[in-house]
């Protein structure tokens, strides 16, 4: 049975001034996994091995699991001493924090213990750009001691991943408040809202991409939930901000009034053919990519641009993925709707300008592939794609010829994760499935734990990281 999705946003998809200094973050090493995609061309690859295949509510195999609120929507991020995972308040740490509150929560990698979190007023918009009770969305990105995220206010927050535990105050940010032991350390604040003219349109989750001095995220700019129509056309979707003083380096607006619904997806970055260039999915439909130092448009694809009999208006609700010089993207349209007709598509980035006409690698569309909010899986010339319903695809990443096409038998919101050899997905019936890479679909096992209805496993250091609604688990095979 396929559990369905309904009255939730739809934006729960998902989850230097001057000359700056730009390297990309390097590919996941299987030590940590510090963001959204472990690396900045957010391939939802993993390199650690040894990692557990099965485990049990008795505790077996369970490294250690902690309280979250009491929905979930973010990805945790693995760094350093921490894990790091935006949550609600539904279960107070502080019984002083009451109410519906946006949480991120930092724990102990070691042993699970909570260490401290931060706390975001609702918008006294309501559920037009803050939907109740999903608390933070986005998944947070760990650079050495410092955690970026975006609030559920849509505020790009950078924070002191040892929160007020070192007895240092980093900031000090003026409108800090709480300041205590299991506080959060708060360094700097960009409100998009108040500074930028952005409204998201129900949520904001867009996870951010630290390159280097800079910080990349979508604002989240959105329609009008009363009038379906852009308040603010010429507000920034997409920024770059200077990550130690959160001052914008620069912003662009190309979704303009032509947005459809939101923008709740996240960059990624390569260097193609020695170029550096950082991709943001517009909510217009469009792929825009960049020259991240300035901002210069370097191609644009429209996402729109299907053959006859295919669904129009689909856009991206998952972040892109680079592959050599390919960009892949699966796109959909509102989830609510349920299944629908999406898109997959490769696009070439080594091209410039417009290059709709020209730099389509291939697309699977129509009754070839369904609407979908995933993150690809890019490993050893495959790629892995979910659709919304339930369907993972094997592609040829050089044609997109399909491979195999396995039923999941729930819908899935998540992505999935290939680590250990293997490839690692949840479904929407709580069940994390371990299949074989390659040429033949095989399933290796299903476990569950409570509430694992949405979200992607994120794997490093041996251990296993799943965040439920209730609940974050550290998986590990015993003895190892």
């Amino acid at each position: 049975m396929r559990r369905r999705w309904i009255a939730l946003p739809l934006a729960l998809i998902a989850f230097t001034i001057g000359a700056a200094s730009v390297a990309a973050t390097p590919p996941a090493d299987g030590d940590d996994w510090p963001l959204l995609g472990g690396s900045a061309d957010r391939n939802m690859v993993s390199a650690t091995t040894g990692l557990a295949t099965s485990w049990g509510e008795d505790g077996t195999n369970v490294l250690w699991s902690a309280d979250l609120g009491d929905q979930t929507y973010s990805n945790p991020a693995v760094g350093g001493d921490w894990v790091i995972v935006g949550t609600n308040n539904g279960k107070p740490r502080d019984a002083a924090v009451e109410g519906d509150k946006g949480i991120l929560m930092a724990f102990s990698r070691k042993d699970g213990s909570f260490l401290w979190q931060a706390v975001h007023d609702k918008l006294e918009t309501g559920d037009a750009e803050d939907w109740a009770n999903i608390g933070i969305c986005s998944s947070p990105q760990i650079v050495g001691d410092r955690v970026y995220y975006v609030s559920n206010r849509a505020e790009l927050v950078c924070a002191d991943a040892n929160g007020f535990h070192d007895d240092e105050n980093d900031g000090p940010f003026e409108a800090e408040t709480r300041k205590g032991k299991t506080d959060a350390d708060i360094v700097w604040v960009l409100d998009m809202r108040k500074e930028l003219g952005a409204s998201p349109y129900q949520a904001s989750a867009s996870s951010p991409l630290v390159v280097g001095d800079l910080v990349f995220v979508v604002t989240g700019q959105g329609v009008d939930d009363a009038s379906g129509k852009v308040k603010k056309p010429d507000a920034p979707s997409f920024i770059a901000v200077n990550r130690k003083t959160g001052k914008v380096v620069w912003q662009d607006a190309s979704p303009g009034e032509k947005i459809i619904q939101g923008q709740w997806t996240s960059p990624a970055y390569a260097v193609i053919d020695g170029t550096p260039q950082v991709c943001f999915p517009g909510g217009d439909g469009w792929i825009y990519a960049f020259a991240p130092e300035t901002g210069k448009l370097l191609w644009k694809f429209d996402g729109n641009a299907h053959e006859e009999g295919e669904e129009p208006h689909t856009y991206a609700l998952a972040a892109p993925v680079y592959a050599g010089h390919r960009l892949i993207v699966a796109l959909g349209t509102n989830p609510e709707e349920g299944a629908m007709p999406g898109c997959i598509r490769a696009v070439d980035a080594r091209k410039r300008g417009d290059v709709t006409k020209t730099a389509e690698l291939w697309r699977r569309a129509g009754d070839d592939f369904g609407t979908s909010i995933s993150t690809v899986a890019v490993h050893d010339g495959l790629v892995y794609a979910v659709e919304l319903d339930g369907f993972l695809h094997c592609l040829e990443l050089e044609t997109g010829k399909a491979v195999w096409k396995h039923d999941l038998m729930a819908s899935v919101w998540g992505s999935p994760l290939v680590a250990d050899g293997k490839l690692w997905v949840r479904n929407g019936e709580g069940e994390l499935l371990i299949l074989a890479l390659g040429r033949e679909a095989k399933e290796l096992g299903r476990n569950e734990l409570p509430d694992l209805y949405q979200g992607s496993p994120v794997a490093a250091g041996g251990v296993l990281y799943l965040a439920a609604d209730t609940k974050l688990f550290a998986i590990k095979e015993a003895g190892k």
